[in-house]
């Protein structure tokens, strides 16, 4: 195969998968994640709880222009194209235009790159950390401190999407140590930091001022899986054999002398720390925490950038093929699922759940005479809550009571819930529900002590839609005091009490419902 050949495939790769993940980002409903990221741009903020800010500010500029799902999952449509056709473009002096450009077709027919078409938190930093290595790369091959500045500036970008910027970082740090023979890698690293540190500033501003929001649930409150395993450890082996080909990995065991020679080119060493360090902290944390598969995406291009000049183009064709056709196989399964009536999985566990999902507007429908009667809507978790919220949008359905601090859409959670994405902790002010008439909607049946002490009346319903059965609390004169001194308390002590060794600034929920700026240290 010549290069004219190669890049003819990449060319037909690039389009095929194009139009697929075109299809499925108009196809599939926005997921639970992606609609709490979608009510982030809905309520632009100069930051949110989980995670740091910057997919909130992409989606609040793609929303001031259209609410197509299609639209809002432009970026991660486009992603991998961009990506691929970088790594062609970086890999070419190391490893050949063929082989480069094979390269880049195998990490674009990869099942990840195919059908993950969700906008979260990983798509900003995935642009942001690939740019970063890029700059990093053309650095090293032009001995040239303003493309550092400029890896810099794309890694502060990195670190306002998400805290899994930290190990490319590291990365960076290990690869300056260990590469004494590039003789300005202080200078560079020098300027490297001093261009991210104002978005790590901005982070730890916004964090002090906020109850340290993002620091807690990063370090603390999502943890609580943690403890040895041994299934852990192989779960994170096959997530990262997925992200990236296990073909491709057995062609790298059995080439350690390709590897061992890419490392002596600089800017190849650069891309194999940039997917080896994360790769090996996750590897090590594996140990005693459940890794996500969406953990490894920030740095799967670096590895076949790295790997590019270590395969032959035998090989990398290989590659190629292999990923086309999993990926067909991908494709194809979720074309079938496509023309399949909603009712087909009815005896899936999760059907409630399908159903929540794809068909909202059945489901608001079905509540509509409670939203003519003047009930709030909320649910018991966040993702019930903000795919109704989406569908609410869409629809026009008044969730929220009138007069609120918040979209008339949204739609509030209620009750302590879980760990995980508690936004709505600063956009629903409890307070000015005092009275009102609420109606909850879970998936599964619910105990009176969870509502009775704090309604003046309740009582349980449910709901049949599509086949799939929704339980509703219908609960009349909310009483606040009570909810906030069981519910908000507990809140409190279990999601809001900062470590005493960070400086507290302000902190909403405990300034909100307990009449102090910040919350009890512990």
């Amino acid at each position: 195969m010549n290069a004219a050949a190669a890049q003819r495939w990449f060319l037909v790769a690039l389009g095929a998968t194009l139009a697929f993940r075109l299809w499925l980002a108009a196809w599939l409903p926005l997921t639970g994640d992606e609609a709490y990221f979608a009510y982030w741009g809905m309520v632009p903020a100069a930051g949110y709880y989980d995670h740091p800010p910057m997919v909130g500010w992409m989606l609040a500029g793609l929303l001031a222009v259209s609410h197509a799902e299609w639209w809002l999952r432009l970026p991660q449509v486009l992603l991998p194209g961009a990506i691929a056709w970088g790594i062609a473009r970086l890999a070419t002096p190391a490893a050949g235009t063929t082989a480069a450009w094979l390269a880049a077709t195998a990490y674009l027919l990869a099942p990840v790159q195919v059908v993950n078409v969700a906008v979260t938190t990983d798509t900003p930093l995935l642009a942001f950390a690939s740019l970063s290595v890029a700059a990093f790369v053309l650095a090293l091959r032009r001995d040239s401190l303003p493309w550092a500045a400029a890896s810099g500036l794309m890694l502060g970008g990195a670190i306002l999407s998400k805290f899994f910027a930290a190990p490319l970082a590291l990365a960076y740090l290990a690869f300056v140590v260990a590469t004494p023979a590039w003789r300005r890698r202080w200078a560079a690293l020098a300027v490297l930091v001093l261009a991210a540190l104002p978005a790590a500033l901005y982070l730890a501003w916004w964090n002090y001022a906020h109850c340290w929001a993002n620091v807690m649930f990063n370090l603390y409150i999502r943890h609580g899986d943690a403890g040895l395993a041994w299934g852990k450890p192989l779960k994170f082996a096959a997530f990262l054999l997925y992200a990236t080909s296990p073909l491709l990995v057995w062609h790298l065991a059995r080439r350690a002398g390709g590897v061992r020679a890419a490392l002596r080119d600089l800017p190849m060493r650069l891309a194999w720390f940039a997917a080896g360090v994360p790769f090996a902290l996750f590897a090590a944390l594996s140990l005693v925490k459940n890794v996500g598969l969406h953990w490894l995406f920030a740095f799967v291009p670096a590895l076949f950038l790295a790997a590019a000049p270590v395969l032959d183009v035998a090989r990398w064709r290989a590659n190629a093929v292999f990923l086309g056709v999993v990926s067909a196989l991908h494709a194809a399964v979720l074309l079938g699922l496509a023309t399949l009536p909603l009712e087909t999985f009815s005896r899936v566990r999760q059907y409630d759940g399908v159903v929540m999902t794809f068909a909202t507007g059945d489901l608001l429908r079905a509540l509509a005479p409670y939203e003519r009667d003047g009930f709030v809507l909320m649910a018991d978790g966040y993702s019930p809550a903000v795919t109704l919220g989406w569908g609410a949008q869409r629809a026009g359905f008044r969730a929220a009571a009138p007069g609120a601090a918040v979209p008339p859409h949204h739609v509030g959670v209620f009750g302590a819930a879980s760990p995980r994405a508690r936004q709505d902790d600063i956009l629903t002010d409890f307070r000015k529900l005092d009275g009102a008439d609420i109606l909850i909607v879970r998936k599964t049946p619910p105990e009176d002590a969870q509502y009775a002490p704090y309604f003046a009346s309740v009582e349980y319903r449910d709901l049949v839609v599509r086949g799939a059965t929704f339980h509703l609390v219908v609960g009349r004169g909310f009483r606040y005091p009570a909810y906030r001194d069981r519910v908000l308390a507990e809140v409190r002590d279990r999601f809001y009490a900062i470590p005493g060794y960070l400086p507290q600034g302000r902190c909403w929920l405990c300034e909100r419902y307990f009449g102090s700026v910040t919350c009890p240290a512990r």
